[in-house]
């Protein structure tokens, strides 16, 4: 049966041609515990999750330091059942035809499809407006919020102008909360070192200028982090074997069938290479899977030299919140073989194969002696110290000679803040060394780079690049590099006393001021579903140095179980300090 709000009435028999009585109407939705519905979920736990609960957890920073926050998905508050439904009466297809698209609304893959579309605000005034350049003036920055049901109510009270703004885990949570909402089972998935593959040849270039300074000339791109979804149905497009879970992208990435819209995509076509199949396989693939080319580029000459190429790069750490519990359970085998495995390659190969382009001469791509190429020496960054906003940043350049004769080595450095998609905005540092390195030996060099130097740069992201491009006297080009995501400090939630439906009770707040300097324009967010009525905004005053602030409030809770509480601090210095807990009311 088609979902949505139906008029339900009734005619008596008896009373000849009278007219029908209405008896009011009601909402149908999917059923993922019914046995003959397309989302049917066996496991009752996952029902659970993946529909009934309002809270979540999304996964974010890099590879090298997973971090955490709570999202208040709210799919049954107030008017949220309501703005979905009006979601799928605004969508493209709706006012182009809306028979054939009503018609069309029992089938979980045309609504993921359409609902993709309408959680971003490219081609149809969606939800969200994307916005990834670290200013977001006019609008609130994308790490502010820490729930959908702020902007879903947002987007209808504006009469639908989109919310600005939004970046991957948003448009993934909202449209979480919207698939949730229906009845179709979803999760939020995180995936680190995420491609973004713009001319679908599986394949990432990135390219680099003789100081290091890494170059915004590809639409290609490595994300620190991607956030995308699933949803559980069945796909009897494709067949048995491709049911289950289906990656669906509300993020306007790329376009398809000339919208942004992405998938669904079968996760088990992904793992298998079966690309050709319905719907942005290979933009997904390429997500967990592409391969990276790294270039040195000469802007006078328009020259490109191949660093190195990497295939074991993208796609690492795969992340899910688990069933029931706050802990993270990594999904990466589930998207691919084992990484370098022979099985693994053979699958990239097919993939290839079936784009077609294993038989087609790629003139961009670098000749089997550039890949053939070994570099005289290795490089790292390591961490010396805590990657903390307000503290220094600290790091040691290790170079190794590979080889049995010296080699001399010209070292140029660069520090870039960056949005979590690797987008370089501020420079905030650069230096260069020369060094000599006898046969075998390897040397470390400190990095210092003051808080003072940063701060003023640095996104809210708390992203930072760091990059050593080393020329080789004689031999290939070593390029080092790190993506560095700086901690906020702490922040502490204390409820004192039970909770009890109806009571008051009262709930403190903590931050001390970690830094040196006064820290001004502190504001705290508190939301929580049955909890508070709405969100609760305080302003605190401002924090000296190494100064601890308290603030204190009162919760009438309406409702009783596990709920949960989720706050945001910001100020002028730290942007975005989330925490969450947990109440038994």
């Amino acid at each position: 049966a088609v979902i949505g709000r139906y008029k339900l009435s009734v005619q008596s028999t008896s009373s000849g041609s009278s007219s029908p009585a209405s008896l009011g109407t009601f909402v149908l939705l999917f059923n993922p515990w019914s046995s003959g519905d397309d989302v049917f979920m066996p496991n009752k736990a996952e029902c659970e999750e993946y529909v009934l609960e309002e809270f979540g957890i999304i996964f974010a920073g890099n590879k090298n330091r997973i971090s955490s926050f709570g999202w208040n998905f709210g799919q049954f508050q107030g008017d949220i059942l309501n703005i979905c439904l009006s979601m799928l009466d605004r969508s493209l297809n709706y006012r182009q035809d809306p028979a054939t698209d009503v018609s069309h609304r029992n089938d979980p893959k045309y609504l993921g499809r359409v609902l993709s579309a309408m959680v971003n605000a490219n081609d149809d005034q969606g939800v969200l407006l994307g916005n990834w350049s670290g200013n977001y003036a006019g609008g609130k920055s994308p790490s502010s919020w820490t729930g959908s049901g702020e902007i879903l109510q947002n987007w209808k009270k504006s009469g639908f102008k989109p919310v600005r703004y939004g970046q991957c885990w948003v448009f993934a949570a909202v449209l979480t909360t919207v698939l949730r909402c229906l009845g179709i089972p979803t999760r939020t998935i995180t995936n680190f070192s995420s491609a973004h593959d713009a001319d679908g040849n599986l394949r990432v270039d990135e390219f680099y200028d003789a100081s290091g300074n890494h170059l915004d000339r590809t639409a290609d791109s490595i994300w620190n982090f991607h956030v995308w979804n699933e949803s559980w149905f069945s796909r009897s497009d494709l067949g048995p074997s491709y049911s289950g879970w289906q990656v669906l992208d509300a993020t306007p990435q790329e376009e398809s069938g000339g919208i942004y819209q992405c998938g669904p995509a079968s996760r088990n076509a992904i793992k298998e290479g079966d690309v050709e199949l319905d719907y942005d396989c290979p933009f997904v693939f390429a997500e967990v899977n592409a391969d990276c080319m790294y270039w040195n580029y000469d802007p006078a000459t328009g020259k490109k030299t191949l660093i190195f190429s990497k295939s074991t790069v993208i796609g690492q750490f795969i992340s899910t919140k688990a069933v029931g519990r706050d802990d993270r359970v990594d999904v990466t085998n589930d998207y691919k073989y084992e990484e370098g495995s022979t099985k693994e390659r053979d699958i990239f190969k097919k993939a290839r194969k079936k784009l077609g382009l294993e038989d087609k001469f790629d003139p961009t791509a670098p000749t089997p002696q550039e890949i053939s190429q070994k570099p005289d020496i290795s490089g790292k960054f390591k961490v010396a110290g805590h990657l903390e906003v307000g503290k220094d940043l600290s790091l040691i350049l290790v170079l190794a000679n590979l080889q049995s004769d010296a080699k001399t080595v010209d070292v140029n450095m660069t520090a870039w803040s960056t949005v979590y998609t690797r987008r370089p905005v501020h420079e905030i540092w650069k230096d260069s060394i020369s060094v000599t390195l006898s046969p075998k030996e390897e040397k470390q060099f400190p990095i210092k780079i003051p808080y003072t130097e940063y701060q003023q740069q640095l996104t809210t992201d708390n992203t930072i690049q760091v990059t050593a491009l080393c020329h080789v006297e004689g031999g290939i080009q070593v390029l080092v590099q790190r993506d560095i995501t700086l901690d906020n400090p702490a922040i502490d939630i204390q409820v004192l006393g039970e909770a009890k439906v109806n009571k008051e009770v009262d709930v403190e707040v903590i931050f001390t001021n970690p830094i040196d300097v006064e820290v001004m324009d502190c504001v705290l967010r508190v939301e929580g579903n049955d909890l508070l009525r709405e969100i609760l905004e305080i302003d605190v005053p401002p924090l000296k140095a190494s100064e601890k602030s308290s603030t204190k409030f009162k919760l009438i809770p309406f409702e009783t179980g596990p709920k949960h509480l989720l706050v945001n601090f910001s100020c002028d210095k730290f942007a975005d300090i989330k925490t969450f807990k947990m109440v038994n009311v």
